[in-house]
């Protein structure tokens, strides 16, 4: 048996959770199915038959960095069993050299950027100092795609590969939400993995199903973006598609345990 690892879950203190997911919701226009607590993602990673999640949350202003990574790293202490966390960076942030080192001090395992979110082109090259820190240390988990914005299209993400080879990147939402015909044209064959949160509704089992098989099953980790889903309707959904017990296996815990170094 392995523990099922959750690659893509958003978790905020207590007393602004329901807030934060709600946020979150409006930018999507996607309604919530929980707050964004710690207490309701174990819930639902419970109920759902998901053992460890890897935990994030974007910070909207550089003057959040600090707390956030704090937050998380504590959570994670917390939860050692449960939690695997990702630290964030805010492009504006003056201090983010120190940041990264702070993060690895802190026990992070990576970190996680939103560029739609956060609203900077993700090829910027004033980025290229947060890659090329990050290549062959911390992997990143990278929001890719959304129809109404620039800053995330795959394209974008495959400039940043040819920039910086070194650099483990997973593309979240199959490398492209709403673009995911792009981003199989831009990142197939490319050295990044994907992960498969908030793409299921929209896609479809046959879709969905054609997409792992055209980057392959060593590419893909099991995403929900918790707490936008749910985990035994994601998880459901998922073994549905009719994979192999290995390729599972792969997706559900192998590669999450590989690209963190766990």
């Amino acid at each position: 048996m392995y523990d099922i690892i959750d690659f893509h879950a958003h978790v905020y203190p207590e007393k602004i959770a329901m807030r934060a997911a709600q946020s979150t919701g409006d930018f999507y226009m996607i309604p919530m199915k929980h707050e964004g607590s710690v207490k309701n993602l174990l819930e639902s990673g419970d109920e759902g038959g998901v053992k460890r999640f890897v935990v994030q949350s974007v910070a909207t202003t550089p003057a959040q960095v600090t707390s956030i990574n704090n937050f998380i790293a504590q959570e994670c202490r917390e939860h050692p069993d449960r939690l695997i966390g990702l630290g964030t960076l805010h492009p504006k942030m003056e201090n983010a050299s120190e940041e990264i080192e702070r993060c690895i001090a802190l026990g992070l395992h990576g970190i996680k950027i939103h560029p739609d979110i956060q609203q900077f082109l993700m090829d910027d090259p004033a980025m290229f100092p947060i890659y090329d820190q990050l290549q062959g240390r911390l992997p990143m988990l990278i929001h890719c795609g959304d129809y109404r914005y620039p800053y995330s299209h795959p394209e974008r993400l495959a400039h940043v590969l040819d920039e910086f080879p070194k650099l483990d990147v997973v593309a979240a939402h199959f490398g492209g939400w709403s673009l995911w015909d792009l981003a199989k044209e831009y990142l197939q064959g490319r050295r990044c993995w994907l992960d498969t949160s908030s793409s299921f509704a929209f896609l479809g089992k046959v879709r969905s199903r054609e997409l792992i098989e055209a980057y392959g099953p060593e590419r893909i980790v099991f995403g929900v973006d918790f707490p936008m889903w749910n985990h035994k309707d994601e998880l459901e959904f998922f073994r549905q598609l009719g994979f192999s017990d290995a390729d599972n296996r792969l997706m559900l815990h192998d590669n999450a345990r590989n690209i963190l170094k766990l």
